[in-house]
Protein backbone atom coordinates (compact mmCIF):
# COMPACT_ATOMS: atom_id res chain seq x y z
CA UNK A 1 0.00 0.00 0.00
CA UNK A 2 3.12 2.60 1.14
CA UNK A 3 4.77 1.82 -2.47
CA UNK A 4 1.40 2.09 -4.09
CA UNK A 5 1.08 5.69 -2.43
CA UNK A 6 4.59 6.50 -3.26
CA UNK A 7 4.60 5.39 -7.15
CA UNK A 8 1.23 7.79 -7.05
CA UNK A 9 2.84 10.63 -5.47
CA UNK A 10 6.03 10.43 -8.11
CA UNK A 11 4.03 10.07 -10.93
CA UNK A 12 2.11 13.17 -9.63
CA UNK A 13 5.21 15.52 -9.44
CA UNK A 14 6.21 14.01 -13.16
CA UNK A 15 2.24 14.77 -14.47
CA UNK A 16 2.15 18.41 -12.80
CA UNK A 17 4.68 20.11 -11.36
CA UNK A 18 7.91 19.35 -13.89
CA UNK A 19 5.44 20.91 -16.94
CA UNK A 20 4.32 23.87 -14.43
CA UNK A 21 8.39 24.56 -14.14
CA UNK A 22 9.40 24.20 -17.26
CA UNK A 23 6.38 26.51 -18.40
CA UNK A 24 7.60 29.15 -15.76
CA UNK A 25 10.96 28.90 -17.02
CA UNK A 26 9.99 29.07 -20.53
CA UNK A 27 7.74 32.61 -19.78
CA UNK A 28 11.00 33.99 -17.64
CA UNK A 29 12.91 32.87 -20.74
CA UNK A 30 10.77 34.71 -22.82
CA UNK A 31 10.09 37.63 -20.30
CA UNK A 32 14.21 38.12 -20.07
CA UNK A 33 14.09 38.39 -24.12
CA UNK A 34 11.86 41.50 -24.40
CA UNK A 35 13.46 43.62 -22.19
CA UNK A 36 15.66 46.04 -23.13
CA UNK A 37 19.36 46.14 -21.91
CA UNK A 38 20.28 46.54 -18.67
CA UNK A 39 16.27 47.79 -17.73
CA UNK A 40 16.52 50.52 -19.77
CA UNK A 41 13.49 52.44 -21.01
CA UNK A 42 13.10 54.48 -24.48
CA UNK A 43 11.17 57.82 -25.16
CA UNK A 44 11.07 59.37 -28.29
CA UNK A 45 11.90 59.78 -31.24
CA UNK A 46 12.67 63.20 -31.15
CA UNK A 47 13.61 64.60 -34.54
CA UNK A 48 15.07 67.53 -36.50
CA UNK A 49 15.85 67.49 -40.46
CA UNK A 50 17.69 64.08 -40.41
CA UNK A 51 18.85 63.55 -36.75
CA UNK A 52 16.64 61.70 -34.49
CA UNK A 53 17.16 60.85 -30.71
CA UNK A 54 15.24 58.17 -28.24
CA UNK A 55 16.37 59.45 -24.66
CA UNK A 56 17.70 56.03 -22.69
CA UNK A 57 15.94 56.13 -18.78
CA UNK A 58 16.80 54.27 -16.02
CA UNK A 59 18.50 54.33 -12.42
CA UNK A 60 21.89 55.27 -12.47
CA UNK A 61 24.23 52.94 -10.73
CA UNK A 62 26.59 55.75 -9.27
CA UNK A 63 23.68 58.65 -8.19
CA UNK A 64 25.03 60.72 -6.13
CA UNK A 65 28.40 60.08 -7.21
CA UNK A 66 30.30 63.25 -8.66
CA UNK A 67 32.54 63.36 -11.41
CA UNK A 68 33.68 67.15 -13.19
CA UNK A 69 33.97 66.59 -16.86
CA UNK A 70 37.12 67.15 -18.67
CA UNK A 71 35.25 70.80 -20.17
CA UNK A 72 34.53 71.92 -16.31
CA UNK A 73 38.11 70.99 -14.79
CA UNK A 74 39.49 73.13 -17.77
CA UNK A 75 37.34 76.02 -17.15
CA UNK A 76 37.69 76.14 -13.39
CA UNK A 77 41.84 74.86 -13.51
CA UNK A 78 41.39 72.34 -11.82
CA UNK A 79 43.01 69.99 -14.28
CA UNK A 80 45.92 70.67 -16.42
CA UNK A 81 46.59 69.05 -19.95
CA UNK A 82 50.78 68.92 -20.75
CA UNK A 83 51.71 69.08 -24.50
CA UNK A 84 54.50 65.81 -24.69
CA UNK A 85 55.52 66.63 -28.07
CA UNK A 86 54.56 63.15 -28.64
CA UNK A 87 51.71 63.10 -31.42
CA UNK A 88 49.79 59.54 -29.49
CA UNK A 89 50.58 60.45 -25.72
CA UNK A 90 49.34 63.70 -23.43
CA UNK A 91 49.85 64.22 -19.80
CA UNK A 92 47.05 65.23 -17.43
CA UNK A 93 47.15 66.22 -13.67
CA UNK A 94 44.29 66.91 -11.40
CA UNK A 95 45.12 69.45 -8.91
CA UNK A 96 41.52 69.29 -7.31
CA UNK A 97 39.80 67.27 -4.93
CA UNK A 98 37.67 66.15 -7.07
CA UNK A 99 37.84 62.95 -9.53
CA UNK A 100 37.99 64.47 -13.16
CA UNK A 101 35.62 62.15 -16.16
CA UNK A 102 37.56 62.15 -19.04
CA UNK A 103 35.52 60.53 -21.82
CA UNK A 104 37.45 59.03 -24.98
CA UNK A 105 36.75 61.74 -28.03
CA UNK A 106 36.93 64.69 -26.07
CA UNK A 107 39.33 67.21 -28.25
CA UNK A 108 41.38 69.35 -26.58
CA UNK A 109 42.37 72.96 -28.12
CA UNK A 110 45.97 74.26 -28.67
CA UNK A 111 49.47 72.64 -28.18
CA UNK A 112 51.54 71.63 -31.00
CA UNK A 113 48.40 70.17 -32.26
CA UNK A 114 44.78 69.62 -31.26
CA UNK A 115 44.56 66.38 -30.09
CA UNK A 116 41.59 63.87 -29.44
CA UNK A 117 41.58 62.39 -26.14
CA UNK A 118 41.84 58.22 -26.98
CA UNK A 119 40.19 56.26 -23.85
CA UNK A 120 37.76 57.09 -20.59
CA UNK A 121 39.80 57.85 -17.95
CA UNK A 122 38.93 59.22 -14.38
CA UNK A 123 41.63 61.20 -13.07
CA UNK A 124 41.55 60.76 -9.38
CA UNK A 125 42.25 64.00 -6.88
CA UNK A 126 45.51 65.19 -6.09
CA UNK A 127 46.55 63.01 -9.21
CA UNK A 128 49.82 64.20 -10.09
CA UNK A 129 50.86 63.70 -13.99
CA UNK A 130 49.45 61.08 -15.63
CA UNK A 131 49.56 59.87 -19.45
CA UNK A 132 47.05 59.49 -21.60
CA UNK A 133 46.32 58.28 -25.03
CA UNK A 134 45.96 60.97 -27.61
CA UNK A 135 45.23 61.10 -31.33
CA UNK A 136 46.40 64.40 -33.24
CA UNK A 137 43.25 65.53 -35.15
CA UNK A 138 45.00 68.08 -37.20
CA UNK A 139 48.25 67.15 -39.34
CA UNK A 140 51.31 69.29 -40.25
CA UNK A 141 51.36 71.70 -37.54
CA UNK A 142 53.57 71.24 -35.29
CA UNK A 143 54.13 74.89 -33.35
CA UNK A 144 52.04 77.16 -31.43
CA UNK A 145 49.28 78.62 -33.39
CA UNK A 146 48.51 82.44 -32.61
CA UNK A 147 48.12 83.34 -29.12
CA UNK A 148 47.64 79.95 -27.81
CA UNK A 149 49.96 78.09 -25.52
CA UNK A 150 52.01 75.61 -26.95
CA UNK A 151 53.10 73.84 -23.50
CA UNK A 152 49.69 73.31 -22.64
CA UNK A 153 45.82 72.82 -23.89
CA UNK A 154 43.08 74.96 -21.74
CA UNK A 155 39.92 74.02 -23.73
CA UNK A 156 37.57 71.44 -24.30
CA UNK A 157 34.69 72.05 -25.40
CA UNK A 158 34.35 69.76 -28.54
CA UNK A 159 34.04 65.96 -29.16
CA UNK A 160 34.60 63.77 -32.33
CA UNK A 161 32.15 64.07 -34.90
CA UNK A 162 31.54 61.18 -36.86
CA UNK A 163 31.45 57.71 -35.76
CA UNK A 164 34.42 57.20 -38.52
CA UNK A 165 36.71 58.95 -36.61
CA UNK A 166 35.65 57.47 -33.33
CA UNK A 167 36.27 53.83 -35.26
CA UNK A 168 39.55 54.93 -36.07
CA UNK A 169 40.46 55.73 -32.98
CA UNK A 170 39.09 53.34 -30.41
CA UNK A 171 38.68 50.33 -32.74
CA UNK A 172 41.52 50.72 -34.86
CA UNK A 173 43.75 52.55 -33.39
CA UNK A 174 45.09 54.36 -36.19
CA UNK A 175 46.56 57.80 -36.65
CA UNK A 176 46.70 58.01 -40.23
CA UNK A 177 42.98 56.36 -40.22
CA UNK A 178 42.02 59.91 -37.72
CA UNK A 179 43.40 61.64 -40.07
CA UNK A 180 41.98 60.50 -43.28
CA UNK A 181 38.38 60.68 -41.68
CA UNK A 182 39.20 64.07 -40.36
CA UNK A 183 39.98 65.13 -44.29
CA UNK A 184 36.61 63.40 -45.14
CA UNK A 185 34.59 65.25 -42.54
CA UNK A 186 35.67 68.73 -43.67
CA UNK A 187 34.89 67.77 -46.89
CA UNK A 188 31.49 66.55 -46.54
CA UNK A 189 30.82 69.81 -44.19
CA UNK A 190 32.19 72.11 -47.02
CA UNK A 191 29.72 70.26 -48.94
CA UNK A 192 26.49 70.50 -47.40
CA UNK A 193 27.01 74.07 -45.96
CA UNK A 194 28.29 76.18 -49.06
CA UNK A 195 31.43 76.81 -48.28
CA UNK A 196 34.83 75.57 -47.53
CA UNK A 197 34.94 74.73 -43.85
CA UNK A 198 38.59 74.46 -43.59
CA UNK A 199 40.30 77.32 -41.36
CA UNK A 200 43.02 79.24 -43.17
CA UNK A 201 44.75 79.46 -39.51
CA UNK A 202 45.22 75.33 -40.33
CA UNK A 203 43.59 74.08 -42.76
CA UNK A 204 43.86 70.27 -41.64
CA UNK A 205 42.63 71.19 -38.10
CA UNK A 206 38.98 69.27 -37.43
CA UNK A 207 38.30 71.63 -34.31
CA UNK A 208 38.50 74.90 -36.04
CA UNK A 209 36.32 73.27 -39.11
CA UNK A 210 34.04 72.87 -36.16
CA UNK A 211 33.87 76.35 -35.26
CA UNK A 212 33.22 77.66 -38.97
CA UNK A 213 30.51 80.16 -38.59
CA UNK A 214 28.20 78.13 -41.48
CA UNK A 215 28.56 75.39 -39.68
CA UNK A 216 27.79 76.74 -36.37
CA UNK A 217 24.54 78.27 -37.91
CA UNK A 218 23.72 75.18 -39.22
CA UNK A 219 24.47 73.12 -36.25
CA UNK A 220 22.60 75.96 -33.59
CA UNK A 221 19.03 74.89 -35.52
CA UNK A 222 19.68 71.04 -34.66
CA UNK A 223 20.99 72.23 -31.07
CA UNK A 224 17.76 74.52 -30.57
CA UNK A 225 15.25 72.13 -31.62
CA UNK A 226 16.75 69.43 -29.58
CA UNK A 227 18.83 70.41 -26.48
CA UNK A 228 15.72 70.83 -24.36
CA UNK A 229 14.18 67.19 -24.39
CA UNK A 230 16.20 66.56 -21.43
CA UNK A 231 14.72 68.70 -19.25
CA UNK A 232 11.16 67.27 -19.06
CA UNK A 233 12.68 63.81 -17.50
CA UNK A 234 14.54 63.89 -14.42
CA UNK A 235 16.11 59.82 -15.18
CA UNK A 236 17.67 60.23 -18.36
CA UNK A 237 20.72 58.77 -18.36
CA UNK A 238 21.62 58.38 -21.61
CA UNK A 239 20.51 58.61 -25.42
CA UNK A 240 20.78 56.28 -28.87
CA UNK A 241 20.70 58.50 -32.12
CA UNK A 242 20.40 58.30 -35.56
CA UNK A 243 20.83 59.96 -39.10
CA UNK A 244 19.46 59.27 -42.11
CA UNK A 245 16.92 56.72 -40.12
CA UNK A 246 20.15 54.50 -40.00
CA UNK A 247 21.18 54.01 -35.96
CA UNK A 248 24.54 55.07 -35.64
CA UNK A 249 25.71 55.04 -31.96
CA UNK A 250 24.57 55.35 -28.12
CA UNK A 251 26.03 56.59 -25.02
CA UNK A 252 24.76 55.43 -21.32
CA UNK A 253 26.19 56.74 -18.07
CA UNK A 254 26.34 55.82 -14.79
CA UNK A 255 23.92 58.86 -13.20
CA UNK A 256 21.83 61.53 -15.13
CA UNK A 257 24.17 64.11 -13.50
CA UNK A 258 26.72 63.07 -15.24
CA UNK A 259 25.07 62.52 -18.83
CA UNK A 260 23.90 66.01 -18.16
CA UNK A 261 26.81 67.49 -17.73
CA UNK A 262 27.55 65.72 -21.11
CA UNK A 263 24.75 66.50 -23.01
CA UNK A 264 25.29 70.07 -24.97
CA UNK A 265 28.78 69.09 -25.81
CA UNK A 266 27.39 65.46 -26.96
CA UNK A 267 24.46 66.62 -29.09
CA UNK A 268 26.73 69.51 -30.50
CA UNK A 269 29.15 66.58 -32.03
CA UNK A 270 25.68 64.84 -33.26
CA UNK A 271 24.56 67.85 -34.93
CA UNK A 272 27.99 68.44 -36.79
CA UNK A 273 27.69 64.48 -38.02
CA UNK A 274 24.23 65.00 -39.02
CA UNK A 275 25.30 68.05 -41.26
CA UNK A 276 27.92 65.97 -42.62
CA UNK A 277 25.64 63.28 -43.75
CA UNK A 278 22.04 65.51 -45.25
CA UNK A 279 21.40 64.19 -48.20
CA UNK A 280 19.68 66.50 -50.91
CA UNK A 281 16.59 64.70 -51.37
CA UNK A 282 16.26 64.72 -47.44
CA UNK A 283 14.04 60.85 -47.94
CA UNK A 284 14.76 58.18 -45.51
CA UNK A 285 13.02 55.54 -43.72
CA UNK A 286 12.00 56.50 -40.20
CA UNK A 287 13.76 54.77 -36.79
CA UNK A 288 11.69 52.54 -34.84
CA UNK A 289 12.38 52.35 -31.03
CA UNK A 290 12.33 48.28 -32.09
CA UNK A 291 15.25 49.13 -34.10
CA UNK A 292 17.43 50.64 -31.34
CA UNK A 293 16.58 48.23 -28.30
CA UNK A 294 17.49 45.58 -31.17
CA UNK A 295 21.07 47.71 -31.46
CA UNK A 296 21.43 47.88 -27.82
CA UNK A 297 20.80 44.29 -26.77
CA UNK A 298 22.83 42.81 -29.66
CA UNK A 299 25.70 45.15 -29.06
CA UNK A 300 26.10 43.72 -25.64
CA UNK A 301 26.53 40.50 -26.72
CA UNK A 302 29.57 40.44 -28.62
CA UNK A 303 32.77 38.73 -28.29
CA UNK A 304 34.37 40.39 -24.95
CA UNK A 305 38.34 41.34 -24.10
CA UNK A 306 39.42 43.33 -21.18
CA UNK A 307 41.89 45.87 -20.78
CA UNK A 308 43.58 47.96 -17.94
CA UNK A 309 43.67 51.80 -18.79
CA UNK A 310 45.05 52.58 -15.10
CA UNK A 311 44.78 50.42 -11.92
CA UNK A 312 42.07 52.37 -10.77
CA UNK A 313 40.00 51.51 -14.52
CA UNK A 314 39.18 48.88 -16.83
CA UNK A 315 37.48 48.74 -20.11
CA UNK A 316 35.77 45.83 -21.43
CA UNK A 317 35.11 45.49 -24.96
CA UNK A 318 32.59 43.76 -26.99
CA UNK A 319 32.88 43.10 -30.65
CA UNK A 320 30.60 41.41 -33.61
CA UNK A 321 30.40 41.91 -37.12
CA UNK A 322 27.87 44.66 -36.72
CA UNK A 323 28.52 46.66 -33.51
CA UNK A 324 31.25 47.24 -31.12
CA UNK A 325 30.60 48.07 -27.41
CA UNK A 326 32.76 50.29 -24.71
CA UNK A 327 32.10 49.59 -21.07
CA UNK A 328 34.39 52.07 -18.65
CA UNK A 329 34.23 50.56 -15.52
CA UNK A 330 35.81 52.21 -12.12
CA UNK A 331 37.29 50.20 -9.36
CA UNK A 332 36.92 52.63 -6.32
CA UNK A 333 33.15 52.08 -7.15
CA UNK A 334 33.40 48.26 -6.76
CA UNK A 335 33.88 47.50 -10.51
CA UNK A 336 30.63 49.55 -11.49
CA UNK A 337 30.33 51.01 -14.67
CA UNK A 338 30.91 54.89 -15.77
CA UNK A 339 30.02 54.82 -19.43
CA UNK A 340 29.16 52.63 -22.16
CA UNK A 341 29.59 53.74 -25.68
CA UNK A 342 27.75 51.60 -28.64
CA UNK A 343 28.68 52.21 -31.91
CA UNK A 344 27.25 50.71 -35.31
CA UNK A 345 30.14 49.89 -37.80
Amino acid sequence: MKQTFGLTIAVLLLVIVLPMTLLLQAQSDLSGASQTPAGYKLSGPYSYKNLTIFLIHGKGQLEGTNFLTLQEALEQKKVIVYETKQVNELAIENVSNEDVYVQSGDIVKGGQQDRMLAVDLIVPPKSGRMAIAAFCVESGRWSRRGSEQAAVFVSSNDVAVTKEIKLAAKKAKSQSGVWQNVTVAQDKLSENVGTRVNSTVSDSSLQLAVENQKVQENADSYIKALNGIVKEHDDVIGYAFAINGKVNSADVYASSVLFRKLWPKLLKANAVEAIAELQKDGKFEPTTSDSVEKFLSTSEKGNSTEKDVTARVGLITREDAQNIFFETRDRAQKGAWIHRNYIRK
